[in-house]
């Protein structure tokens, strides 16, 4: 006896959509940055700056004719990072300082000629005399370079008073029981925004870019926690 093949595909749908939504697995718990950000005093917050109501049209409904930069809260944005940071200094210091000092007596309490008699090659007028010298020499030198290159996509989440947008978006990647965080955030003028919708990232003002990792590799680059304690408790 064959059966409909309805409703078993039924049945195997509504089994399908009752399942979680589930994606790749974290190396540990993962909790998306939130960063708040304090928009500090502006001119057009005075109520005489602000422009009077009454226009037909909406700043959150895009026109026909707009471009499709990104230009209000909830518009995506490509940031192309592209830093260099490099820092080099060197100091040294050298220091050097002599004294030198001869001091005699005559009387001192009548102890002077019972001093010649038990030694004879006694001068009493160069009784005590003492020479200091001391010197430091000291040098260093520092030097730091760090590169990153790469494209994120970040999503406009704040505007401020004077037109500029406050950005914030994350991406992580997963790769081979590694896992990348790449976090960024910061004002951008909406000027600076290409038609094609991309800026660089040195056009961010308050911009903070972080790339992180954890996983295998970050845990080989990391001391074990019995040299970390030895470190911590040697004195020397």
């Amino acid at each position: 006896m064959k059966y409909p093949a309805l409703p078993v595909l039924a049945i195997l749908a509504t089994l399908a959509a009752g399942l979680p939504a589930c994606g790749p697995p974290h190396v540990a718990p993962f909790t998306p940055r939130q960063r708040v950000y304090s928009a500090g005093n502006y001119a057009q917050r005075d109520p005489s700056a602000r422009p009077s109501n009454g226009s037909l049209f909406s700043d959150a409904v895009p026109g026909y004719l707009e471009d499709t930069r990104a230009v209000r809260v909830g518009d995506a944005v490509v940031i192309h990072i592209d830093e260099s940071p490099n820092a080099q200094g060197t100091a040294s210091t050298a220091l050097s300082r002599s004294s030198n000092a001869n001091s005699g007596a005559t009387a001192l309490l009548g102890l002077v000629p019972a001093l010649q008699k038990a030694y004879p090659k006694l001068d009493p007028s160069n009784l005590f005399a003492f020479a200091s010298n001391s010197a430091f020499n000291g040098s260093g030198n520092t030097a730091r370079n760090g590169q990153l290159s790469g494209d994120i996509a970040v999503r406009v989440v704040r505007e401020m008073p004077n037109g500029d947008m406050f950005l914030e978006g994350t991406k992580v990647l997963l790769i081979n029981n590694e896992e990348y965080h790449l976090y960024l955030s910061g004002l951008v003028r909406p000027t600076d925004i290409a038609q094609d919708n991309s800026v660089l990232s040195s056009r961010l003002a308050d911009a903070q870019i972080e790339f992180t990792g954890r996983g295998d590799v970050a845990d080989q680059q990391r001391k074990g926690w019995f040299a970390r304690v030895l470190e911590f408790v040697n004195p020397f």
